[in-house]
């Protein structure tokens, strides 16, 4: 299916230069919504997943979803001090700005499998700090899949050892 036919594309948001993909267009349409994460299902399928970790906030459209086709567990990664637990946090860098994610100590037990979701593969920033979020827990860090993937912008050269699905390519 041509997943890009529901992607909104706004330009110079949230700053000049930028060509945002809003998925809200996409997932507003619930059959191409449900079809969209059973793709992504489909494409990680073979993989040994114990959880599913989704940096905010969108990560969480995207990852709860797919945790609950897949029967496993969601992992909720967070802007630091949102999460009320005792918490691991590591900084990165975004496509337009800096910040730092967090996830709770006890989320992930060592030795288990997670990918990671999210809606989009940019940078990589987000998703590389996700990885070492996860490693530093001692978890295993499965693969890593999107909704979207900005070829561009390259960054499948931070994830060098991470298993990437990306369902749309722009």
């Amino acid at each position: 299916m041509d997943y890009k036919q529901y992607i909104r594309v706004i330009p110079d948001f949230p700053q000049p230069g930028i060509s945002f993909k809003d998925i809200t267009t996409l997932m507003n349409q619930g059959e191409i919504y449900r079809k969209a994460i059973d793709e992504l299902r489909a494409m990680v399928s073979d993989l040994k997943i114990d959880l599913i970790a989704g940096p905010e906030a969108r990560g969480f459209v995207i990852g709860a979803p797919l945790a609950y086709a897949l029967g496993v567990g969601f992992v909720p990664i967070r802007k630091s001090g949102k999460l009320p637990g005792e918490t691991i946090e590591t900084g990165y860098d975004l496509e337009y700005g800096a910040d730092k994610l967090a996830m709770h100590k006890d989320a992930i037990k060592p030795g288990q499998n997670v990918l990671i979701a999210d809606d989009l593969l940019a940078t990589g920033g987000t998703i590389a700090t996700s990885v070492s979020l996860v490693r530093q827990l001692g978890g295993n860090v499965a693969g890593a899949a999107f909704l979207i993937e900005l070829a561009e912008l390259n960054g499948r050269a931070k994830l060098p050892d991470v298993n990437v699905s990306s369902l749309i390519t722009y």
